[in-house]
């Protein structure tokens, strides 16, 4: 059979490609090529070019997928076929995710300050932030693969938009607690289209076949 789609997968903060494993399986299983570039560059600017990189260099023209910072991230990129925003930032021009957030964030109850100035989610706190709506076993799996990260990427402000040229969907986790589903009912609102799910922050862990449909009917 032949390729279908391409598709390239954005994460967030604190997280890791492998975070994709089980969607990117079951789309590659539908014959989509995927491409799960990893951030942490060092500022926003340098995660989005090396995500329109990878875009840059697909056969077929792409859907991305940005998750939480992930949608700052593909917010910025050129030459994609539809946006998709899952529990993400969306934000407009001079806004950051910093900025959308703000100082009381729901996630920022769970974000352990280190030393050397880079920050983590607390172990103990992952499932209840991050992984609600997972099996005991995949929130451990999950937990494990976290990573710190280095400041600022959250200010960064996207030196374009691409929502406002470019056919997008937005995925609205109502059972997300680290980041406030009234926000984003707010950002949703951005998009061309809105889905809601009943899911916490990461339903590419707990429902990966879900997000596999919604991509392959775009």
């Amino acid at each position: 059979m032949n390729q279908r789609i391409e598709v390239v997968l954005v994460h967030g903060l604190w997280h890791q490609p492998a975070h994709f494993d089980r969607l990117a399986d079951d789309l590659r299983r539908q014959w989509a090529s995927v491409h799960v570039p990893r951030l942490h560059r060092g500022s926003l600017a340098a995660d989005t070019a090396a995500v329109q990189e990878i875009v840059d260099g697909c056969v077929l023209t792409p859907i991305v997928l940005g998750h939480s910072y992930g949608g700052s991230v593909i917010t910025g990129l050129e030459r994609v076929r539809h946006l998709l925003y899952v529990a993400a930032f969306v934000p407009a021009a001079g806004e950051s995710g910093a900025m959308l957030g703000g100082p009381s964030a729901l996630v920022n109850d769970a974000v352990r300050h280190n030393e050397d100035g880079s920050t983590s989610i607390h172990p103990e706190r992952a499932r209840e932030v991050l992984y609600d709506d997972c099996s005991e076993a995949d929130s451990a799996w999950a937990t494990s693969l976290l990573v710190p990260q280095q400041p600022g990427h959250g200010r960064g402000v996207p030196r374009r938009i691409a929502w406002a040229t470019t056919e997008s969907t937005y995925i609205h986790c109502e059972l997300d607690k680290a980041l406030s589903p009234v926000l984003q009912e707010r950002m949703a609102g951005r998009c061309t289209n809105n889905v809601s799910l009943n899911s916490s922050h990461s339903p590419f862990i707990s429902q990966p076949k879900w997000l596999t449909k919604l991509i392959l009917g775009i």
